[in-house]
């Protein structure tokens, strides 16, 4: 069918556009993201690229969704613009009959969201995560870099060092600050090596110096060695490596049914109602005066697509805090804009008014 196949095929344009303009976007901001962790690092400088995908493929559900509000919004808008919606007007057509095409284009893109939100989104920040504890569970020597001050994977320590050799297993000029049983200890040596002494390893320090200060008494040693060794392979807190809440699967979370789980299921599913409450409101929000810009309709759909998700991370954490249940926030929320988005359609498919316009007075006829 004519109708069908041309809104289908001009949106298909105009999504494919969209997403790639936000994609760039979107990885140009994470690439410089990723890059400022791993010159904290936080991140391992090898990772970066992998990293970087792992986060977009996490925010794909997100992407998905404006991409698919604003590519409806806009093909509808350039059809209001051209006078293409007068003539489907005028063939009898209306703001329902447009309904159907525009789901049986974005069923794909629904599906793919919610894959991406329920399966894709904890994959990718496990994986995150995971790459994220390997690197802080490398040795404390590994950490090192020549001429920077950098801390133990506990931390509980500071290490620097002045150069190292190539093979990276001897250095000069070491210092190490640290606090141990109450005590702050600066230790400082010409030189070190590296030590593996059963399974642990060991920085061997010769000639140096090392001072041992009370935090709570004012007691000062000083004390002078011609060789030293330190443990350097802290291991971290079993703690640390628990799943935050954002990588655990969807099936745990389900569960699992504590608050925290609830607002974080809540706002995986809400992503696929809000994708579907997209496509209704870029219908209803796509009316354009031809002769009146465009901006202005383009600003107040990407303001409406701030308030829904925001409305999102809002629920999640009222629901996370036990301030709201999580049937109670999916009803009000998404049914709430559902309905409304809904009765909006039908008062611009019907032309509904608020009050009926008053009967024109009929002219007076003049007595002969």
């Amino acid at each position: 069918m004519l109708f069908h196949s041309s809104l289908r095929k001009e949106l298909s344009r105009s999504f494919g556009a969209t997403l790639v303009v936000l994609v760039t976007i979107v990885m140009t901001m994470m690439l410089i993201r990723t890059l400022g962790l791993a010159s904290k690092g936080s991140v391992n400088p090898s990772d970066v690229l992998l990293v970087m995908a792992y986060t977009v493929l996490g925010y794909m559900p997100t992407i998905l969704s404006l991409s698919l509000f604003v590519s409806i919004v806009g093909t509808l808008s350039r059809m209001y613009r051209d006078s293409e919606m007068v003539i489907w007007f005028s063939s009898g057509r209306g703001l329902f009959d447009f309904v159907s095409p525009l789901f049986r284009f974005s069923w794909p893109v629904l599906l793919l969201i919610a894959v991406l939100a329920l399966v894709g989104w904890p994959w990718a920040n496990s994986q995150t995560q995971g790459m994220r504890a390997q690197y802080e569970r490398r040795g404390d020597l590994e950490r090192i870099a020549p001429g920077e001050f950098r801390e133990s994977a506990g931390r509980n320590r500071v290490f620097f060092i002045d150069k190292d050799t190539p093979d990276g297993t001897t250095a000069n000029n070491v210092f190490i600050s640290s606090i141990e049983r109450n005590l702050q200890i600066i230790t400082s040596a010409r030189s070190g090596r590296i030590d593996d002494v059963g399974e642990a390893r060991y920085l061997l320090l010769s000639n140096g110096q090392r001072l041992e200060r009370s935090l709570d008494e004012k007691r000062l040693k000083i004390s002078e060695f011609e060789t030293y060794g330190a443990k350097v392979g802290d291991n971290v807190s079993s703690s640390a490596d628990a799943a935050p809440v954002r990588a655990r699967s969807t099936r745990t979370l389900l569960m699992e049914r504590t608050p925290v789980a609830l607002g974080e299921l809540a706002w995986r599913i809400g992503l696929l109602f809000a994708g579907f409450n997209f496509v209704l409101l870029a219908l209803t929000l796509s009316n354009v005066n031809p002769r009146a810009g465009r901006s202005g309709n383009l600003l107040l759909a990407l303001f409406a697509f701030v308030v829904y998700f925001n409305l999102l991370n809002l629920g999640q954490s009222w629901i996370g805090s036990g301030r709201i249940g999580i049937g109670t926030f999916m009803l009000l929320v998404h049914g709430g804009i559902l309905v409304a988005t809904c009765l909006w359609l039908a008062k611009r498919n019907n032309n509904w008014g608020l009050r009926r316009r008053a009967a024109a007075p009929s002219p007076s006829v003049p007595r002969a």
